[in-house]
């Protein structure tokens, strides 16, 4: 059946691990030849492999990723990156989290605590957040389709304190400056005398998928800590997309 035959293209792509050729492709099926190019390339069509030079070789494409990643466990998320969030949590001596974007919400799915016991520290909580007053939200959200955006800011926006940031405007603007240095931050948009900053984690090219994030007291969380360590969130992203990455490549 077509179905079974491009199946089993998709596994032995996977199985080569490295960009392979259509020949040798043709080759271990025994199809014929015009039958397996025109089946691989369906397969481009649909963005389920990618040849990214001339020389025609294939790999498996960014949505198949995507669709890898959507369906991992939060379990198997968790075990990827908790050992980068608890050093992190360590060397920042504050809380830090992990945040996944799915379906139209953002939420918290694990986090880690300073191993300090003199350390009186913020736990966020898990589960869904806002997506125009959380750091971890926001930092996804700048990095989506303008169309989503548009849901958002076109959405009722609920005003948690006095510092929450509801108008299309304000918000429009915070997430220009949210691209242009890299990561978010909350100054007590959610909960008064509480702040964090998070930085967006990029799946290869499909986009902000998660966010990692750092939160605090305001008495220790002012401006300037929150940007110092979202600096830091970002180089600490990049590591986490490649943990995620990694396990999401081992388990194809």
């Amino acid at each position: 059946m077509h179905i079974d035959r491009l199946i089993t293209l998709l596994e032995l792509i996977a199985v080569a691990g490295r960009p392979i050729s259509p020949a040798r492709l043709q080759k271990a099926t025994s199809l014929p030849k015009a039958t397996c190019y025109r089946l691989i390339q369906t397969l481009q069509d649909h963005n389920l492999v990618e040849s990214r030079d001339d020389s025609g070789k294939v790999e498996i494409g960014e949505r198949l990723i995507r669709i890898a990643l959507l369906g991992k466990a939060d379990v198997d998320v968790r075990k990827s990156s908790a050992p980068l969030l608890k050093n992190a949590a360590n060397e920042y001596n504050e809380t830090v989290f992990l945040a996944r974007f799915r379906k139209r919400d953002v939420e918290i799915i694990h986090v880690e605590t300073p191993d300090d016991p003199a350390r009186a520290f913020i736990h966020p909580g898990l589960g869904i957040r806002p997506m125009h007053a959380c750091s971890c939200s926001k930092a996804i959200a700048a990095f989506t389709e303008p169309d989503f955006q548009d849901q958002i800011l076109s959405g009722s926006m609920r005003q948690y304190t006095q510092y929450t940031k509801v108008s299309e405007k304000e918000l429009r603007k915070e997430f220009a400056t949210i691209l242009e240095r890299g990561f978010a931050d909350c100054d007590q948009e959610i909960d008064m005398g509480i702040a964090s900053v998070a930085a967006p984690i990029s799946i290869g090219n499909i986009g902000a998928t998660f966010s990692v994030g750092a939160v605090g007291p305001i008495r220790r969380f002012q401006k300037e800590c929150r940007q110092k360590i979202g600096h830091k969130l970002i180089t600490l992203s990049k590591r986490i997309s490649g943990a995620i990455q990694l396990c999401n490549v081992a388990e194809v």
